[in-house]
């Protein structure tokens, strides 16, 4: 719990926690395994602090050394937290590399903003 700063709700239940405090309880929960590689499946998914959230993961994260494969559609959270953007439409790969190149890559545009866009 102290790697993702979340001691002081030790002895409350977790069902009466905020639901943000409640997603950095999963994680905990997860790490006490000690993974090497985590799936983590829209992380800030209905958070309201998803930069405090994103704060307190990437340090999680470093600190364990931990590797992620993330399946998430909020933009700024896939620049945050993702060396290495793959994209997928109709569940084929459509892009591949850096945030800023697989972003701008008018495949990726039109698959997801609409053939307009491009």
């Amino acid at each position: 719990m102290a790697t993702f700063g979340i001691e002081q709700y030790a002895s409350v239940p977790a069902g009466s926690l905020p639901y943000g405090v409640r997603k950095l309880v999963e994680l905990s929960r997860a790490f006490v395994r000690e993974p090497r590689f985590m799936l983590l499946d829209e992380p800030v998914a209905g958070l309201s602090e998803t930069e405090t959230f994103l704060g307190v993961l990437v340090d999680g994260l470093d600190r364990l050394g931990c590797g992620v494969l993330l399946i998430e559609h909020d933009m700024p959270t896939v620049r945050e937290l993702c060396e290495r953007v793959y994209v997928l439409d109709t569940g084929a790969v459509i892009a591949e590399g850096p945030f800023a190149e697989v972003a701008t890559d008018p495949r990726v545009v039109a698959a997801y903003l609409g053939a307009d866009a491009v």
